[in-house]
């Protein structure tokens, strides 16, 4: 069983940043990847960044060039480095298995406020 702990959200102006961390433990008999990601209040959870099987790398349009995911060489944690954040991307941030999306972790709050 893979258990996913997410941690680094937390209050930011328009404009800044904040670097996310997803902790993996556990095993598990399927091999997956992982990815983020964020849920608006009233909203459907969106992708926002996710790793293939293959190590390929992809984010969302609407984050690209502004967010980065990436991960330690052993994979136990996954980063996503939030940049120029604006006030729409307040949500909660979540990791996961992909691309089963077997395993969640708790969330962590992000909110952009002036």
């Amino acid at each position: 069983q893979v258990r996913l702990v997410e941690s680094g959200g937390g209050l930011v102006q328009p404009g800044g940043s904040l670097r996310l961390s997803c902790a993996r433990s556990g095993s598990s008999t399927t091999m997956t990847s992982m990815g983020w990601y964020r849920q608006a209040p009233g909203k459907q959870r969106e992708l926002v960044a996710h790793f293939t099987l293959g190590g390929t790398i992809n984010h969302a349009d609407s984050v690209k060039g502004r967010f980065t995911i990436y991960r330690e060489t052993d994979r136990s944690t996954v980063y996503l480095q939030l940049n120029s954040l604006k006030l729409e991307e307040t949500a909660v941030y979540y990791c996961t298995t992909w691309p089963t999306y077997s395993s969640w972790g708790q969330g962590t709050q992000v909110t952009v406020s002036s």
